[in-house]
């Protein structure tokens, strides 16, 4: 069972199931691999937050920097479809060549047990844990196998009438997705419990595994890094984590992360913030400066 103060959890509308492929190339190669994996002329990768917009692909005419990376000045006040609209105009990265595209979704998200899940249930959840009010929204769903769970989320309506006009194939991606099963697998390094914490759009997602499951996972409003300080020490305690061995890891966009950490050490004896550049073995996209956390796995590890 997940300790969440929100039991309901995004759905997979988009039922992947992402095996591993082996790497034949030398380490300082392997990042550009990752690359040649996941990204192919046909496809682009678009980032999607509350108030922000980017894209990025794969550029064959450039082996030394193979990943390129956009971000878009969204305009306030206007609704996110409408944004994305004019950037498909200015034909960023050259988008209208492109008829794939990956669509990551930094927007709430929900965990339902695998065992649980119905499909035509995952409309009625969500919208109990998160009311649409007058938003017209659809409910898609990813599965997490290796978690044997499914994450739910919502699309604006007329976000996905753009993305459709656009191009022939679109795939939904909860932006935690790739976060999850990435830090899963990293959590069977040593033998110790872990919580993990991610920053992101002034949010802080805090999450741990145990026995190849979800043993906790929640969203926190943590714009600042005293918030972060009480909500990372109260989610420990709450665990019965032990502060002489067991370990916390944080990443993303952390506020004030030389205090935070200083602070964290107060009270932990093994709090590490973890640096994406060494995690991902110097890949292009972990040393493309500006993008999230998210994005980086999804492109290194893919879903």
């Amino acid at each position: 069972m997940y300790l969440c103060s929100r039991y309901a959890k995004q759905q997979p509308t988009d039922k992947y199931h992402t095996g591993s492929y082996r790497r034949r190339t030398p380490d300082r190669l392997r990042g550009q691999c990752d690359a040649w994996m996941m990204m192919d002329k046909q496809k682009i990768t678009l980032r999607i937050g509350r108030n922000t917009l980017s894209f990025a692909r794969f550029d064959t005419t450039n082996m030394a920097q193979p990943i390129l990376y956009e971000p878009y000045v969204v305009k306030a006040g206007i609704a996110m479809a409408v944004n994305l609209r004019e950037a498909f105009k200015s034909d960023i990265l050259n988008v209208s060549k492109i008829n794939h595209a990956d669509v990551l979704l930094d927007t709430p998200q929900m965990l339902i047990p695998i065992e649980q899940f119905e499909e035509d249930d995952i409309k009625t959840f969500y919208d109990h844990a998160f009311p649409a009010g007058q938003e017209q929204r659809i409910v898609r769903y990813n599965v997490l196998p290796d978690l044997k769970a499914v994450c739910l989320f919502a699309v604006n309506k007329d976000l996905s009438s753009v993305l459709n006009d656009q191009f022939e194939h679109v795939q939904y991606i909860q932006a935690m997705t790739p976060v999850w099963r990435h830090l899963h697998q990293r959590s069977f390094t040593g033998h110790r419990s872990k919580l993990y914490g991610y920053f992101h759009g002034k949010q802080l997602d805090l999450f741990s595994f145990q026995m190849n499951r979800f043993k906790y996972c929640n969203s926190f409003a943590a714009s600042r890094a005293h918030d972060a300080l009480y909500f990372l020490l109260y989610v420990w305690k709450q665990l019965h984590l032990e502060a002489e061995h067991d370990e916390l890891h944080i990443v993303g966009d952390i506020p004030e992360p030389a205090w935070l950490l200083q602070e964290l050490k107060r009270y932990l004896q093994k709090a590490y913030i973890i640096n994406p550049t060494a995690d991902f073995q110097q890949a292009p996209a972990a040393m493309t400066a500006g993008m999230p956390y998210d994005l980086m796995t999804l492109l290194v590890k893919g879903r």
